[in-house]
């Protein structure tokens, strides 16, 4: 995976939503680690489903066979998951 493209997009998708990248951590397994924040403000959960779908739509898993996580800044990947079911079942 093109680490540069990688990063450029996060970048766009977060900055398109008003928030800011703090970390993009790519290994050599292409996990993906993408954490988010914005200045002044709680980031939302449809602020990290916003950059998901970004990377989603510029890289094709099939072709990349990455796995990704997207996160704001002081959430872990596991309470992040709780609120995403818990506004599911809502």
């Amino acid at each position: 995976m093109d680490e540069a493209k990688l990063k450029a997009c996060v970048e766009a998708a977060a900055k398109e939503c008003g928030c800011s990248v703090a970390d993009v951590i790519l290994d050599e397994d292409n996990n993906i680690e993408v954490i988010i924040s914005h200045e002044g403000s709680v980031v939302g959960l449809q602020d990290c489903e916003f950059v998901h779908k970004a990377v989603l739509k510029a890289f094709d898993r099939d072709i990349e066979d990455y796995s990704l996580t997207v996160s704001s800044q002081g959430i872990s990947a596991e309470e992040a998951d709780k609120l995403l079911k818990e506004e599911t079942i809502e």
